[in-house]
């Protein structure tokens, strides 16, 4: 049962382009072209990068920049964005962009839209300036996406060029039940950012497919999960290595965001009791351990929340670990 279960559902990737310590975002980018030539060989479904500003530990603020790179130096593997935050840019821009990717890269890249700003609120000042409560306006820019992409749109006074008539899927991204609301009104896939922010996840999907309304993108709800992983060879391994992506969200608490550091023999050291509770909270869905051991977790979570997807990060310091814990993880969808 377990096998079958898992042997049914796609596997992606989500890179947030983590700068690690003693590194440069010049080495990211190679380790994120080596992660994802691997995952591409290793029969992941896509391979997403996240918009986030002003974070010396993440290197991911041009996403559109990053996806031609990957979807450049790989054949099959679907490139995307976990997502574009559109209330940052203007939809005319995006469809462009995106049309430009998706010409060259035909039916290879996906468009997973957000409307958190992806940053602190002085810097989100600084990108939207006097579009600062554009995120009121995200479904409407939704539409005119969609617009822009419609073939339909070609007498308009304004078009995507290119982008016009091309097949650039769109994702809604969310962290709260508003977006599953509007993914389920909009009859989008929905893809929940549960490897940072669990707190609504059981009820952000439940929204979503109760409410879910059929469109000519998609006839019945369509959701992806992104979790944590760190695999590794034994489960005493693994909870070494993932060490670091528990400092990493220690720093986001308390507001000492550091670059990706090693790990470390006793995490202990690092964090008091109601840290340790914080962090481990945010972490709620992560999969950490053997591959026996989060085969185990992962087909109970598949089971329980009727995901037709996972998207997988890992936050691990040493790159051989890195991939070594992606080839596990994909091992378990393979029987």
């Amino acid at each position: 049962m377990a096998d079958h279960l898992l042997k049914n559902i796609p596997y992606s990737v989500l890179d947030l382009a983590t700068v690690l310590d003693g590194s440069t975002p010049s080495d990211t980018f190679k380790t994120s072209l080596d992660l994802a030539k691997q995952s591409e060989a290793l029969g992941y479904t896509r391979y997403w990068f996240a918009e986030h500003h002003n974070m010396a530990g993440v290197a991911s603020s041009a996403p559109v920049v990053l996806i031609g790179y990957i979807a450049g130096n790989t054949t099959r593997i679907r490139v995307g964005s976990g997502g574009i935050m559109l209330p940052n840019h203007a939809p005319l821009i995006v469809a462009e962009q995106f049309g430009t990717l998706a010409s060259l890269y035909p039916h290879r890249i996906d468009l997973g839209l957000g409307r958190a700003p992806g940053t602190d609120q002085v810097t989100a000042m600084a990108i939207r300036g006097e579009n600062f409560n554009a995120v009121h306006s995200f479904p409407r820019d939704i539409e005119k996406l969609q617009q822009f992409f419609s073939a339909g749109n070609n007498r308009a006074g304004v078009r995507a060029i290119p982008g016009e008539g091309l097949d650039i899927p769109i994702w809604i991204l969310g962290s709260s039940t508003d977006s599953a609301r509007l993914a389920a009104e909009k009859g989008l896939p929905y893809a929940f950012a549960s490897h940072f922010a669990p707190t609504y996840f059981e009820q952000a999907v439940s929204i979503y497919k109760n409410n879910f309304k059929p469109s000519p993108f998609l006839s019945e709800p369509y959701v992806m999960a992104c979790v944590n992983v760190v695999a590794a060879d034994t489960d005493e391994e693994a909870e070494r290595l993932s060490s670091s992506v528990k400092r990493m969200f220690l720093g986001v608490i308390t507001g000492k965001r550091e670059m990706l550091k090693p790990a470390v023999d006793d995490i202990n050291m690092y964090w008091d009791r109601m840290e340790k509770e914080a962090v481990e909270q945010m972490l709620y869905y992560s999969f950490i351990g053997s591959a026996k051991t989060i085969q185990e977790n992962l087909t109970a979570f598949v089971a329980k929340y009727g995901v037709n997807e996972i998207m997988s990060t890992s936050h691990i310091y040493d790159h051989q670990a890195k991939l070594r814990s992606n080839e596990i993880f994909a091992g378990l969808f393979k029987g």
